[in-house]
C-alpha cells in the first residue's frame, strides 16, 4: 500500500499552479497529479502497470484519467476523452511511456497524435518489449515534443512491481510480520494469536486484497491454521500458497476445506508421496511439484512459476524459516511490519527472520522507510529493501 506521490519538495504547496511558474516546476506539478491518479488503479490493473495522465494548457487542467482496470481504456485515452477538442495543442503528462502496439486496446500513441497534442511529458520509459522506447519514437516521428524523466523516481517506485515482473520475470515480494517489542513473532510454545491489534489486522486484510498470492510455510499452516483470505474482499482474490515439501497439509485445515471456493497451491518436493498429492488434488488444491533438492531451490522454482503466471505482487506471511530463506537469498523487496507493545521473552521464541543471516552488522540489510505510523497501540512500519 504505497503512499500516493506528492509534488517535489521544491514545489510550492497550498496554492494552485499558474502560468507564471517555470516550465520545469509546472511539469513536476502536473506529473505529481498524474502519479496520484495512477495509484488509484492499484489492485485493479495488474499485471498491467499503474498509469495516470493529465492534459493541460499551461497551468489549466482540461482532462485527466487513470487506468481503472485490466483490459480497460488506458490513462491517456481516459484523459483525452475528458479534454475532448480542447486537447489540441495541449501538453499530455503521463506516468509511463504510451504504448505503441495493439494489445487489449489500440495503441495510445495513435490516440495522442489524433487528438492534436503538441507536447508529451513522460515520467518513465516502459521496458515492456513491445514498447521500450517505441512509443517515444512514434510520437517524435509525428512531430510532437517529448520530454522524458519528470518525477522519474516516483514513477519507478509506483510501478516497481510491474518493472520487476517485466525485467526479471518474477513478482514483487512483500514480507509481512507482526512482532512484539522484543522482536518475537510467537512465544516459545509457538502461540502467536494475537500479537497485533484488530486495527493492524484490518490493514493486513486490505493488503491481502490487492495482491496476487499469499505464501506461508508448512509450519505456519499447521500451527496457525490460517484462512489467508481478505476480509472484506478486495479487488483481487489471492492464490493461497503453502510450501509443504511432503504435501502433508491436513484435510481438516481451513485451507484445504475452502480450496474449492478460494484457490490453494501446495508446493511439494520430489519426496512427496503420490497418495498425498492425489489427496490434496481431490480436495480441490493444486499441487506443484518442484524437483529441486533444497528448500531454496524449490523457492526459486516457485518464484519462476509465479512469474510465468504474470503475478505482480506476492505477500509472504511467514514463518521465520521461509522469511529467513527469502532474506538470505535477497528476494524480499518490501517490508510491512507491525510492532506491538508487548514483551514475550524466551531465548527460543522465534524472531521474524531465521536462516543464516549476516555475520557482521556492517553487512546488515537496510530498509528505506517509506512510512511509520501508529495504529492504535501498534507501530506500523513500511519500507523498501535497498539493493547494493
Amino acid at each position: 500500500m504505497s503512499a500516493a506521490p506528492t509534488p517535489a519538495d521544491d514545489q510550492p504547496s497550498g496554492i494552485s499552479p499558474d502560468d507564471e511558474m517555470p516550465l520545469d516546476v509546472l511539469d513536476r506539478w502536473h506529473m505529481a497529479r498524474a502519479l496520484e491518479l495512477a495509484a488509484q488503479g492499484r489492485g485493479h490493473v495488474e499485471p498491467n502497470p499503474l498509469v495516470g495522465a493529465v492534459v493541460a494548457h499551461g497551468a489549466e487542467v482540461i482532462g485527466d484519467g487513470w487506468h481503472h482496470r485490466y483490459g480497460g481504456p488506458h490513462a491517456e485515452v481516459e484523459a483525452l476523452a475528458v479534454a475532448g477538442v480542447h486537447a489540441r495543442d495541449a501538453t499530455l503528462y503521463v506516468t509511463l511511456e504510451p504504448c505503441c502496439h495493439h494489445g487489449k486496446t489500440p495503441p495510445c500513441t495513435d490516440a495522442v497524435i489524433a487528438a492534436g497534442i503538441r507536447r508529451v511529458v513522460i515520467a518513465h520509459r516502459d521496458p515492456f518489449p513491445a514498447v521500450d522506447g517505441g512509443g517515444i519514437g512514434r510520437l517524435e516521428a509525428a512531430g510532437l515534443e517529448v520530454v522524458v524523466g519528470v518525477e522519474a523516481e516516483s514513477a519507478r517506485r509506483l510501478n516497481a512491481p510491474y518493472l520487476k515482473l517485466v525485467t526479471q520475470a518474477r513478482p514483487w515480494l512483500i514480507a509481512k510480520w507482526a512482532m512484539t517489542l522484543d522482536g518475537k513473532i510467537a512465544t516459545h510454545s509457538g502461540d502467536s494469536r494475537w500479537i497485533s491489534s484488530p486495527a493492524s489486522r484490518a490493514v493486513v486484510h486490505e493488503l491481502r486484497g490487492r495482491v496476487d498470492a499469499i505464501i506461508v510455510g508448512r509450519h505456519t499452516a499447521r500451527l496457525d491454521d490460517p484462512l489467508l483470505t481478505a476480509r472484506p474482499p478486495g479487488p483481487r482474490t489471492p492464490l493461497r500458497i503453502v510450501l509443504d515439501t511432503r504435501a502433508t497439509l491436513a484435510d481438516d485445515s481451513k485451507l484445504v476445506r475452502t480450496a474449492a471456493e478460494v484457490p490453494v497451491l501446495v508446493v511439494a518436493g520430489p519426496q512427496a508421496l503420490l497418495a498425498d498429492r492425489e489427496r490434496l488434488t481431490s480436495a480441490g488444491c493444486e499441487v506443484l511439484v518442484c524437483d529441486a533438492e533444497t528448500h531454496q531451490g524449490r523457492i526459486n522454482q516457485l518464484l519462476d512459476e509465479l512469474g510465468r503466471r504474470r503475478m505482480t505482487n506476492v505477500l509472504v506471511e511467514g514463518g521465520a524459516t521461509l522469511l529467513g530463506a527469502l532474506f538470505d537469498s535477497g528476494q524480499i523487496d518490501e517490508v510491512h511490519t507491525f510492532i506491538a507493545p508487548r514483551l514475550v521473552g524466551g531465548a527460543v521464541a522465534p524472531s521474524p527472520l531465521a536462516g543464516h543471516g549476516h555475520e557482521r552488522m556492517s553487512a546488515a540489510g537496510r530498509v528505506r522507510v517509506e512510512s511509520c505510523e501508529q495504529i492504535g497501540d501498534d507501530v506500523y512500519l513500511r519500507g523498501i529493501v535497498e539493493r547494493d
